[in-house]
């Protein structure tokens, strides 16, 4: 059996464990540093409820943090993060622990002095993970009814970008950039072809999720079929989109620090081809 023996209680749901070889862990969950004893053995069926934290770095800035929360709102993000892991049925990114918190405990403190941060990727975000979306709108329901706050609908978008981290296992900085990319593709589009394109409408979806798929793709090096035909017709028939394409497939090229396929350029050139005709 698993099993954790507790070496010392940081608060009421915080605590530092030995696990079986005798290395260090904090463990996390609400309650457990208050039903638990130094020296006292914590059974494997309890600790599939708590967050267990094994790298040293996350451990330490975890710590450092505890000092700056108050226990309310610790327990919020803890049930918080829980959302999470109940929604998606998956082995959490540790690091969700620390990222998360620091970025809870400021956004609480923003909003008591009376500042807000506007997000300007929050409509890219909504397209870009919609079911973490869902995830980080349930989340912050739930701290602002049990903390009798209003953290804004902004704040959905940025904690989204955390729980896709924590459920991909991916960087947060590179989530960040790449959403970033999307965002300003929009921006140089929009200027390009003198559109405002509709955040709620099908062409919009339809052209991030499509920019979104070809980051995946670069990240991968996975090569998709070159129409060569189609190519050179579009070359001919839609010069301005044919254009800005390759310019968003140059930006793509410079930020990611990879090639991109000139199939890339193709397809794309068709989503630009007709979000134009629905904004003629």
């Amino acid at each position: 059996m698993n099993t954790f023996t507790v070496k010392k209680v940081l608060n009421n749901n915080v605590l530092i464990a030995l696990d079986q070889g005798q290395s260090e862990v904090v463990l996390i969950g609400n309650g457990i540093g208050f039903h638990h004893k130094k020296k006292e053995n914590i059974d494997e069926k309890a600790i599939e409820k708590l967050f267990v934290l094994r790298n040293a770095k996350e451990q330490e800035n975890y710590k450092k943090l505890l000092p700056n929360i108050d226990e309310p709102l610790l327990q919020s993000i803890i049930e918080a993060i829980g959302i999470i892991r109940n929604r998606s049925q998956e082995m959490l990114n540790e690091a969700i622990h620390v990222a998360l918190t620091d970025h809870i405990l400021f956004a609480v403190n923003r909003l008591k002095n009376g500042l807000e941060i506007r997000n300007p990727f929050l409509a890219e975000t909504k397209v870009l993970y919609p079911f973490e979306y869902e995830i980080a709108a349930e989340m912050v329901d739930y701290i602002n009814h049990h903390l009798a706050i209003n953290l804004p609908e902004g704040e959905v978008g940025f904690i989204a970008l955390h729980v896709h981290s924590a459920i991909t296992d991916k960087k947060l900085s590179d989530i960040n950039k790449y959403s970033q990319l999307v965002t300003q593709f929009i921006d140089i589009i929009e200027s390009q072809l003198s559109i405002r394109v509709n955040r709620e409408g099908i062409e919009y979806i339809r052209l991030v999720r499509h920019i979104r798929y070809t980051i995946e793709r670069v990240l991968k090096g996975e090569r998709i079929e070159e129409p060569e035909k189609i190519a050179s017709l579009l070359k001919r028939e839609y010069p301005t989109c044919y254009n800005l394409a390759w310019k968003l497939v140059k930006i793509m090229q410079q930020t990611m620090k990879k090639p991109v396929y000139e199939a890339e350029a193709v397809y794309l050139t068709m989503h630009l081809q007709r979000l134009n005709q629905k904004y003629e």
